[in-house]
């Protein structure tokens, strides 16, 4: 009999914390290999912890509503066979062990570590004024309700987390050392805070009324994120927009005719997304400039295109699934991760790496009815292409014999990007790129 140590696995780039949001399994339950144990809740998306071994449940490290660590122990797993080293607790040492070899630390190493930390108290403190929410965990907000801590006392105390983030430890070392005056002003509920003159820098932003039939709806945790990650991306990028109109009647009677056969053979349903995507990654080779991104002054152009589709949820809300190496893929390839993808993010199995790393973002507005939008880019990438509804149109058809009015099936694509690495020509020949090769669509294109 051995004991198996399940922790918090590393959960993507810039992820260090994770929620526990509801157990699965309780102490006493048997659990098989890759048995959902714990749901956890991050900044980037909700997955399940699986057992990586078979056992039974001895004891849950932490409860609903706590936070973890990367690396922490979230539960204890009673196995019959013998247990990894790796994933065993190293007993604390009493003592502190000495070191192989000492190594001198330069003066100026010193100095620049801790110049460092001063900045980083200091950003800390002027993100609390620079009219941002600030994140709180679960937890955090739980030991400020019962500390009495108000929320202006809350935004003063500095964080050592990502993004300045305030930690557990942040909050319990501040409780050590809280001044009493604070406690007695903070325990008196209707307590005032001074009333400051209004100013340009800090504008009086009118509160909304409330009454009569009024619903007031508290955000959810991913509409809070989804706000912020949109109002991020419109300050820090200078969007810009081209449309083009294409005529996709070739495109349209191609599926009409192999759609069928297609799902015979393949056992998939040919959407209209796979199609799309093929002429999006053939764009993206001609115009490398989308598939990057920009880093302070650098230009980073992506070598793997990974194209992200944002899919609609059961709640109403978005989330943006990537599928990596997408230009490695033939159209089957492309139909099967475009379905299964959709599927697992409308059911919430979507893993964490799953929605990363992703260099073009592709949305398919045309699903809600509408002609055409103006997307918001995914940050830290530099364009993003909405297709609209699919609408038979009026059009004139030029003919070695002349003119004349016949009925079209088209779209209108909306291309957003970057101005501040991409120029309106790059970002108006992508898409008019785009455009060509859905119109010009092979019809004998194998799958």
């Amino acid at each position: 009999m051995g004991q198996y140590h399940l922790k918090l696995p590393k959960m993507g780039e810039s992820v260090a914390e994770a929620t526990v949001t509801k157990w699965l399994k309780q102490v006493g339950d048997t659990v098989s290999l890759d048995d959902p144990i714990v749901e956890i809740a991050t900044d980037k998306v909700d997955t399940d912890v699986t057992s990586e071994v078979e056992g039974v449940i001895l004891e849950q490290c932490f409860q609903e509503n706590q936070v973890v660590q990367i690396g922490e122990v979230l539960v204890i797993i009673e196995t019959e066979g013998e247990v990894p080293e790796m994933s065993k607790i190293p007993e604390k040492s009493e003592t502190t062990p000495k070191l192989e070899k000492e190594t001198e630390v330069p003066v100026q190493e010193i100095v620049t570590t801790l110049e460092k930390e001063i900045n980083t108290v200091d950003n800390s403190i002027q993100a609390n004024f620079d009219g941002k929410e600030r994140f709180y965990s679960p937890l955090v907000r739980n030991i400020a309700k019962k500390e009495l801590i108000s929320q202006m006392e809350l935004d003063q105390i500095p964080g050592t987390g990502k993004d300045q983030r305030l930690t557990k430890t942040d909050l319990l070392n501040y409780l050590k050392h809280r001044p009493a005056v604070e406690k007695t002003q903070t325990s008196t509920p209707h307590a005032q805070p001074e009333v400051m003159a209004p100013s340009l820098q800090n504008p009086v932003i009118a509160q909304p009324s409330i009454g009569g039939g009024d619903q007031i709806l508290e955000m959810s945790r991913m509409e809070k994120l989804i706000s912020k990650h949109m109002k991020s991306s419109l300050e820090q990028s200078a969007h810009v927009q081209s449309f083009i109109e294409v005529d996709v009647t070739h495109l349209w009677d191609w599926r009409e005719q192999v759609k069928a056969s297609f799902l015979k053979r393949e056992g998939e349903k040919l959407t209209f997304t796979p199609l799309f995507m093929t002429a999006i990654i053939k764009a993206l080779r001609d115009y490398p400039a989308l598939n990057s991104s920009l880093d302070g002054d650098k230009i980073i152009i992506k070598k793997d295109i990974n194209v992200g589709m944002a899919t609609a949820l059961p709640d109403g809300n978005l989330i943006v699934p990537v599928i990596k190496n997408a230009d490695h893929l033939n159209l089957v390839g492309l139909t099967k991760a475009v379905n299964d993808l959709a599927t697992r993010a409308r059911n919430n199995n979507l893993k964490p790496e799953e929605i990363q790393n992703g260099t073009y973002t592709f949305t398919n507005i045309g699903n809600f009815g509408s002609i055409m939008g103006t997307p918001i880019i995914n940050q830290p990438q530099v364009g993003i292409l909405a297709i609209g509804v699919i609408r038979k149109m009026p059009a004139v058809i030029e003919t070695p014999k002349g003119d004349f009015i016949g009925i079209r099936r088209k779209v209108i694509l909306s291309h957003s990007y970057d101005h501040r690495i991409i120029n309106g020509a790059t970002g108006g020949l992508f898409v008019k790129r785009v455009a060509e090769y859905l119109e010009n669509w092979e019809a004998d294109l194998p799958f």
